[in-house]
């Protein structure tokens, strides 16, 4: 089938695919999707895990990659993609559906956003779209960051576009919280043009990290926030954690793995206090990622926006320590996970892809200018032929 009669179809079905920086594996989703731009309708068929193995993971984990394991990763998620992809195309023949295209976001191994004291910026997404196109013998959108950090924009977030199509109410403002391995907030706001988005800081990164390290790689992550539960925060070293430059940088603003990673953000000061306990140290890390969503909310957003409600996706959704402690800081926020409105925790990104894949499809700007910084609204993705 050709773009034009995708566009000229009632309705689309799409295959949404995202892997995430926690490195955890490909989640994916079926969703049928109506129009374009403002008065887009979603509905949700299917959500599916496909967790990586760990010798993948670690792969993936690796802070340092030479050209040919970038080449060979590339592939190699290239063909993991296409093997989700073929379950979800399972799952739509079963309801006897036929999925129109697959909008793949990739994974992010290397995002250097531009600033005013570096003229050197990139951002680079694998997951070998030409593979998940061979073997589906489907349409794929992918490598979506591009166009808006080539337009001047951070290349991220790019979630805010989808959020507020998902979310948006006329009579309030909500701000949408998702917690993978780096944490991001939208501001759904009425207007389209009020809209803020930007990345927190670390989210579930260094919780892992911390976990895989001081486990000696026996544990990959705290259920539920266990550990953290049972510890008691240290002070300095959450003074020491809080005190990153990032923190007090203005928005728009984006980050990774090249800044809060284990080796960049942790693996020092996890190293010179060995003489405090699993449970202190995990509790401690994971007080920082709170801290740190909380106090951007208290400085960039309660300050202009009158906010009743938060809605949280992603993988921290489920540290029930995390969400404690969020509703803990903002006792007059309704805070609650996106399951409750139908959208669950662990599909929400990979919803939003498909959504900004069908916005390709039809040549709709997708990106949100004051939340990356780009100069224009630009047309994200690029479009590879079954």
């Amino acid at each position: 089938m050709d773009l034009q009669a995708i566009r000229e179809k009632r309705a689309r079905f799409v295959i949404g695919l995202m892997s995430g920086t926690s490195c955890d594996g490909v989640d994916a989703v079926l969703v049928r999707l109506k129009g374009t731009g403002p008065g887009m309708a979603m509905k949700f068929i299917a959500h599916k895990a496909f967790p990586y193995e760990e010798d993948l993971r670690k792969r993936l984990l690796a802070e340092q990659m030479s050209s040919r394991e970038v080449c060979l990763l590339n592939f190699g998620l290239g063909e993991r993609m296409a093997e989700a992809s073929q379950a979800m195309l399972d799952v739509a023949e079963e309801n006897d559906i036929e999925v129109d295209f697959i909008a793949a976001h990739g994974h992010t191994v290397g995002h250097y956003p531009p600033s005013p004291t570096n003229a050197h910026y990139g951002t680079l997404q694998i997951g070998e779209p030409a593979v998940i196109a061979q073997r589906t013998k489907k349409i794929v959108v992918s490598d979506f960051r591009v166009r808006d950090m080539a337009a001047g924009g951070q290349g991220a977030p790019l979630v805010p576009y989808a959020d507020w199509l998902l979310f948006g109410r006329d009579e309030r403002t909500t701000v949408c919280l998702n917690i993978g391995g780096i944490a991001n907030i939208t501001v759904v706001t009425p207007d389209f043009k009020d809209i803020l988005a930007f990345d927190t800081g670390p989210g579930n990164i260094i919780i892992d990290g911390t976990v895989r390290i001081l486990s000696r790689g026996k544990r990959a992550f705290d259920e539920n926030g266990e550990a953290a539960r049972r510890g008691k925060v240290i002070p300095e070293f959450l003074e020491y954690l809080l005190s990153d430059s990032y923190f007090s940088k203005e928005p728009p603003k984006s980050t990774g793995r090249e800044h809060f990673g284990i080796n960049a953000y942790l693996r020092d000061a996890l190293a010179s206090r060995r003489d405090h306990s699993y449970e202190d140290m995990v509790a401690t890390v994971t007080e920082a990622t709170v801290q740190s969503i909380v106090d951007a909310y208290k400085r960039y957003v309660s300050p202009k926006y009158d906010v009743s409600h938060m809605v949280v996706g992603g993988g921290g959704a489920m540290n029930g320590t995390i969400m404690l402690k969020l509703q803990k800081a903002l006792p007059d926020l309704k805070i609650y996970i996106s399951d409750r409105v139908g959208i669950s925790h662990n599909a929400r990104e990979a919803i939003a892809f498909a959504i900004l894949g069908n916005e390709t499809i039809f040549g709709t700007p997708s990106n949100v200018p004051q939340a990356t910084g780009a100069s224009e609204a630009v047309v994200l993705g690029k479009i590879t032929p079954a």
